[in-house]
């Protein structure tokens, strides 16, 4: 493998790092904050959670527009500064709708990094080794969310001010980030789809320094061809794509990934253990999370996309079942934490690795930030309602019925698996856009 490339993707998938630092780093100061502002379940799951998760929905829906307009590289620059400005924003704020909005400036960031980083490795990546080096980005969002957990777990008993520290830390790494994303190559296939071409031959000088630059730039002029000006994804012949996008993203989230990760503790003190217990074993739910997601790195393109999705459906089910069985038979706490790491191991190995790898191969070139775009607000809609309403639905109808209808859904997914996904490994993104966009005929 290149290694300038292996180092480039890296440093674009450090946005990812944010994502999973800011994602998670709320969980240990949440209840906190709502003692200490004394809001309602509603109020603290819709405004002082929720904002964020709103604010990845509009950086995911409208990420598309910088990451064409501006570019990829651009972008990600961009994405560093919102999350440096959340993280110093947060820290300091005095009151809940303060700190919701400068939590929805970091949502923002999560939304719009969603698209360019994946989009951006992708483009730079040969067909080969692309899905484990888009794999880095969800790499990166589980070891930034080993951190989250981690930095929570030892700021936890600094004062009682010790929310703000979980949250403002982020301002560091966030601050590093923006400095080194400057030096990434600008994505060859983004420029030429500008028609910049002299830039875009440049560039892949530089990144493929041993590939005939003339050879791959046809191969991306004849894709071009095919296409229509001002077309968009929401065309008859896009469709296949766009449905798998759409289901990929949606089951996703219906695994209830997102609703656990924002509630850890809350989910093991539920289920019997103490805050600081609860805490730990959160630290072993990210290391679980991290070490399954570089095993699902290494397998995405030997076994491939698909065969990493039929582990992770059965694991979702069967892990899922046996945590809702354990809140209906007030099961203690200790038989909890091993469900729970069954199904983070299974998210981490399939959905969590494949996802983000998927969505940025299976839509061409001229629409890949269109298509990241529709994939990432699908899966930022869900993953802001379904959390929010997890305080309420626990207090209600309870944490075993949230949790089987999360397994049922995997069921779902395992069809989806079956009978829709195509495998996508060791094909170019050319190659790939004609078999998709051909599919019927």
């Amino acid at each position: 493998m290149n290694k300038k490339i292996l180092i480039w993707s890296i440093t674009a998938a450090l946005a990812g790092f944010l994502f999973g630092f800011d994602t998670v780093v709320i969980s240990g100061a949440e209840k906190k904050l709502q003692l200490l502002w004394g809001t309602t379940d509603f109020f603290h799951g819709m405004v002082v959670i929720g904002m964020a998760l709103w604010g990845t929905v509009i950086g995911a829906f409208f990420g598309g527009i910088p990451t064409n307009k501006l570019g990829r590289k651009q972008t990600l620059i961009y994405i560093g500064v919102l999350y440096t400005v959340s993280a110093i924003g947060s820290g300091l704020a005095n009151d809940p709708w303060t700190f919701a909005v400068f939590r929805f400036i970091g949502g923002l960031g999560v939304g719009v990094s969603t698209i360019a980083a994946p989009a951006y490795i992708s483009e730079i990546a040969p067909a080969k080794d692309r899905g484990k080096l888009v794999g880095l980005y969800q790499f990166n969002i589980v070891f930034g969310i080993l951190i989250a957990f981690l930095s929570n777990y030892l700021l936890n008993n600094i004062g009682e001010n010790a929310w703000r520290w979980m949250v403002g830390i982020e301002a560091l790494p966030a601050a590093i980030y923006t400095l080194i994303v400057i030096t990434v190559p600008k994505s060859p296939r983004w420029l030429l789809t500008k028609l910049r071409n002299d830039e875009a031959k440049k560039s892949l000088k530089i990144i493929s320094p041993n590939l005939d630059p003339e050879k791959l730039m046809m191969e991306i002029k004849l894709e071009m061809d095919n296409t229509v000006p001002n077309e968009n994804i929401f065309l008859k012949k896009y469709r296949f794509p766009l449905i798998l996008a759409f289901l990929i993203a949606f089951f996703n989230q219906f695994s209830g990934i997102n609703a656990f990760l924002y509630y850890a503790p809350r989910i093991l003190e539920e289920a019997g253990l103490g805050e600081s217990a609860a805490l730990l074993s959160s630290i072993g739910v990210g290391l679980t999370n991290m070490l399954f997601t570089l095993l699902g790195i290494f397998l995405i393109d030997k076994l491939g996309r698909k065969q990493l999705m039929y582990i992770c459906s059965f694991g979702y089910i069967i892990s899922l079942s046996l945590v809702s069985a354990a809140f209906f038979l007030n099961w203690e706490g200790g038989f909890m934490p091993i469900f729970l790491f069954m199904f983070i191991a299974a998210h981490a190995i399939g959905q969590g690795t494949v996802i983000w790898v998927f969505i940025s191969e299976i839509f061409p070139n001229h629409l890949r930030s269109s298509g990241q775009s529709f994939g990432s607000s699908v899966h930022w809609v869900l993953a802001a309602v379904i959390p929010s309403l997890v305080p309420v639905l626990f207090s209600t109808i309870g944490a075993g019925i949230v949790f089987l209808v999360f397994a049922i859904m995997m069921v779902l997914q395992l069809l989806f698996v079956f009978f829709m996904m195509p495998e996508t490994k060791g094909v170019s993104l050319e190659d790939l856009s004609k078999k998709l966009i051909n599919r019927k005929k």
